[in-house]
């Protein structure tokens, strides 16, 4: 039997009608995934039992009340219910307003279990955000949901992989808003941000952070915009008085590649383009999405629920493993050291 030392991982199932039921099942049918945490399903039983045999996995989905109750062992998915969702009209692929109300229960669920140290750290499956919208949820996505429910003020995106780290400071907001909605502060915060958590959640003793610019060329001495004069450069100067080893603006054209090849330990991007677009070309399929600033650890998948592929039984579960092993790997170590005040 393996330690009880395994951190208490939970999971919540994400959209119903989603991948997200397939690829825990996929996942949690891994004996990779037992050696590192103590996996726990926040969602729905029965949706779980359908996924199950979708999966061709071989599993035991038990419905428990509390995390004591679960048997934590390859084969077996232990799983409070938050949701009984109808299994006889359940249809993949088209979601509803119950769907969108359960996916919020599950993540508000999570995140309540994760505050009182119930579990060590939380793992989102993908949502859909119209679905959510259609039960009455207002947020864009799961980040703001947390930073909601925490109270945290300041909080950011990462997207991880082995190769690549890149964090945004806008993240779901249109392209033509972008400019407007940086300024030097939110650009600083997250470069702290990023410094911190490459220190003292992914143990880098000196981080090496590239800020990439906003602009073609970095703007190129302003011919072709003012942003990374006026906002990225001071942004930059600020934390590097404080004794953090941030470089830039960088031309977005070329900041990738470098780190890439190991110049940089993670890249902070001005908008979710940016940065997802060369995350998800080397990290399809094994990228990890974690928010920085939370008092809790959370990771997630790095793609959406898919729905045309729902059902079909060929979902990727790497992505979601990924994020299971880093909220365990992670899950013991101080997540929000600080600096001195900003």
């Amino acid at each position: 039997m393996k330690s009880e030392k395994r951190p208490l991982i939970g999971i919540t199932m994400g959209d119903p009608v989603g991948v997200g039921p397939e690829i825990i099942c996929k996942a949690l049918n891994n004996e990779k995934i037992y050696n590192c945490a103590r996996p726990l399903v926040i969602g729905d039983a029965g949706i779980l039992e359908m996924a199950a045999g979708i999966a061709d996995a071989g599993l035991k989905i038990q419905a428990i009340e509390e995390p004591p109750m679960a048997a934590y062992e390859t084969g077996m998915v232990n799983v409070i219910r938050k949701s009984e969702l109808p299994c006889d009209t359940h249809k993949w692929g088209q979601p509803s307003m119950e769907t969108g109300q359960a996916m919020i229960d599950y993540i508000k669920a999570g995140i309540e279990m994760a505050k009182i140290g119930m579990i060590n750290a939380l793992v989102t499956a993908p949502i859909n955000k119209a679905a959510m919208k259609l039960a009455g949820g207002m947020h864009p996505g799961h980040t703001e949901i947390l930073a909601q429910q925490t109270k945290t003020e300041n909080y950011a995106m990462m997207m991880a992989g082995k190769h690549l780290r890149v964090v945004l400071t806008t993240i779901h907001i249109p392209l033509r808003d972008v400019a407007e909605a940086l300024d030097e502060g939110s650009i600083y915060s997250m470069i702290r941000l990023t410094h911190e958590a490459l220190k003292f959640r992914f143990k880098i003793s000196e981080p090496r952070i590239a800020v990439a610019g906003l602009n073609p060329h970095a703007g190129e001495d302003e011919m072709f915009g003012h942003e990374e004069v006026c906002l990225i450069r001071p942004a930059i100067s600020r934390a590097v008085s404080e004794g953090i080893g941030a470089t830039g603006p960088h031309p977005p054209d070329t900041v990738f590649y470098h780190a890439r090849a190991g110049a940089y330990d993670s890249v902070v991007c001005m908008y979710h383009d940016q940065g997802l677009i060369p995350f998800k070309l080397v990290h399809f399929h094994d990228g990890v999405n974690t928010t920085l600033g939370l008092p809790i650890i959370r990771t997630s998948v790095d793609h959406g629920t898919a729905y045309d592929i729902a059902g079909k039984g060929i979902a990727d579960p790497g992505s979601l493993m990924a994020a299971i092993e880093m909220a365990a790997e992670h899950a013991g170590r101080i997540t929000q050291p600080v600096l001195t005040s900003a």
